[in-house]
């Protein structure tokens, strides 16, 4: 081989390899940039997401300092706050109505009944163990308000001691025994004094029943009553039966207490319900500060509430509100994971535009507030926290004195009576809203009732019979 050829094929073997060299310095040059695009876009969006986080941080700083109020109040304007000047009236307006309605419908029961069923005014000498004093026999009238004043403090000493005795037990967690209780004092009214009830009906409308159905009646009256009072059942239900079990126990105090022991009854409860819930050591409340201090709801079978305390639909509708997260929280899940798998897609070219990033961020920033959309308490938990409630006891004791007022058979007396109540519960409601504390629902409607009884028996009724003698229209 000669000398030239050896030169040419080192000259080839030489050259042969150097373009190889520089392909492979040009894609590892484009990896390195392609890199380098990679890294700085992620170094964008860490920059853009922990942008995001820290607003989000604050945002969430600031709710929370809000109070309740202010959280749905996000921007402070004059439209907005005439918005939530007229939620205010419409809850107040609605809280009215939500009290008004029961109340009368209680009242009017009773006074349908004193009416109608002639039981129930019929004085057959049988009284109250409280009641010593009878207020019979020619006697005078001093004599009579001396014993019905008497009459009036055995009862309210009665009431303190077992009130203190209710509140001593739930002081000391004793709630078998109160539950026990209760469930013996539902029973006496919804199936005993329900029979009672019942059983004259029947014998004024002259409807002939046999023992068999009245008692299977009477059964299923009563057990459906206790299931829905002291365990689960719909609310209208459950309302209905407070209802009636205030109208019960208020047509036993008219028929088994002596005239004027009954007014006095009613002005000393007052006066005791006023001490009892505003006084610093009052029963009523240490009762309710101890349940408020220990976040438990009184007793259902002692409270008529207008939204829901013992509801057949709570677990339902739990499970509903975990129901209707779960899916949301999926579909969050859901679509976080296909934006990352557009953005792992998209690295595996050139790189994610600047738009790309911002488009993921935010449709990530947009399912973070949809899941606390979806979190967030429903409206009718929010309607349940802004419930009103009201104690059976003012119940029976506005039936009573409406009802006595029209044992009386004065219509006139009766209407004045029944305004006189719905008006003390209005003004009632408006010192709750002012004061926004547990307030003695009994003074002020009571004393009204009382004034107007009086007023319309003595003023009213003899000048509107000296018009009608005279045959005078006004």
């Amino acid at each position: 081989m000669k000398e030239s050829d050896v030169d040419e094929t080192t000259r080839l073997m030489s050259d042969e390899p150097q373009p190889q060299n520089y392909d492979e310095e040009g894609s590892s040059r484009a990896r390195r940039q392609r890199r380098q695009r990679e890294t700085e876009q992620n170094t964008y969006t860490d920059d853009r997401q922990e942008e995001f986080d820290d607003e989000d941080n604050e945002r969430m700083g600031r709710e929370r300092e809000r109070s309740p109020r202010q959280l749905r109040v996000r921007d402070e304007s004059p439209h907005d706050s005439e918005m939530d000047e007229e939620e205010m009236l419409k809850y107040g307006a609605k809280s009215v109505m939500m009290l008004i309605i029961p109340v009368s419908m209680c009242m009017l029961v009773v006074v349908a009944t004193i009416a109608s069923v002639t039981y129930y005014t019929r004085k057959g000498g049988t009284y109250l163990v409280y009641t010593p004093f009878h207020e019979e026999g020619n006697i005078s009238q001093a004599r009579k308000a001396g014993e019905a004043i008497a009459n009036a403090f055995i009862v309210i000493g009665v009431v303190l001691v077992l009130t203190i005795i209710l509140v001593v037990l739930y002081k000391f967690r004793c709630y078998c025994i109160i539950s026990g209780w209760l469930v013996l004092s539902s029973l006496m009214l919804l199936f005993f004094f329900g029979y009672i009830y019942f059983q004259e009906v029947l014998k004024v409308y002259n409807v002939p029943m046999d023992y068999f159905t009245l008692s299977l009646i009477i059964w299923n009256f009563g057990v459906v009553g206790m299931i829905c009072i002291h365990w689960k059942g719909p609310l209208r239900l459950q309302q209905a039966y407070l209802i009636l079990v205030s109208a019960l126990m208020a047509l036993v105090f008219i028929k088994f207490l002596p005239d004027w022991t009954t007014w006095a009854i009613l002005a000393a409860i007052s006066l005791y319900d006023l001490c009892a819930v505003l006084c610093p050591k009052g029963p009523l409340k240490i009762l309710v500060q101890t349940a408020q201090e220990r976040d438990e709801p009184l007793f259902p079978s002692l409270i008529y509430s207008s939204t829901m305390m013992w509801t057949i639909g709570m677990a339902d509708r739990d499970n509903s509100n975990d129901s209707r997260t779960g899916p949301g929280t999926i579909g969050n899940i859901n679509a976080q994971t296909d934006d990352e798998e557009e953005f792992t897609g998209s690295t595996e070219g050139v790189g994610p535009s600047n738009e790309a990033a911002e488009d993921a961020i935010r449709a990530l920033g947009r399912n973070d507030e949809e899941q606390n959309v979806e979190n967030a308490p429903p409206e009718n938990q929010e309607e349940e926290e802004k419930g009103v409630k009201l104690g059976l006891g003012d119940f029976i004791f506005y039936s009573v004195l409406v009802g006595k007022a029209s044992s009386y058979k004065d219509w006139n007396t009766t209407i004045a009576c029944f305004v006189a109540i719905l008006i003390g519960l209005c003004l009632t409601l408006l010192l709750l809203a002012i004061y926004k504390k547990a307030l003695p629902a009994l003074p002020i409607s009571i004393t009204f009732g009382l004034i107007f009884n009086f007023a319309t028996a003595e003023l009213v009724k003899p000048f509107m019979d000296s018009l009608s003698s005279q045959q005078a229209f006004i």
